[in-house]
């Protein structure tokens, strides 16, 4: 069964500024690499989303309605409406997620 990735406005904007710090703080080339390897495991999920995880730090509150997939240290965190997926967050995993993923998924 083929799902539809569909991105939210904050994951394009997520995407968008971790390559241009990639871009600019990184060796030539590793800008393009790390979104062509994001971009592999987002569309790995088309056949079967189900495969990620619940993110720990959400799961520990008992709350099951987002999983994520990693190309470490990213992150990428989605939902599962349907026969659609959205890309909720894709960020670096070192940062602080219990602020983050408490701010960008629960508060929204």
């Amino acid at each position: 069964m083929n799902y539809n990735v569909l991105f939210t406005a904050d994951a394009t904007k997520d995407l968008e500024e971790l390559y241009e710090y990639i871009y600019l703080n990184d060796v030539p080339g590793k800008a393009d690499l790390v979104l062509d390897r994001i971009e592999k495991k987002i569309n790995e999920l088309n056949n079967f989303p189900e495969r990620g995880i619940y993110p720990k730090e959400l799961l520990a509150l008992g709350i099951k309605e987002f999983r994520e997939v990693f190309f470490k240290p990213y992150r990428i965190i989605y939902r599962i409406i349907k026969k659609d997926i959205y890309i909720m967050l894709i960020v670096d995993g070192r940062r602080d997620m219990q602020t983050l993923l408490g701010r960008r998924l629960l508060e929204s």
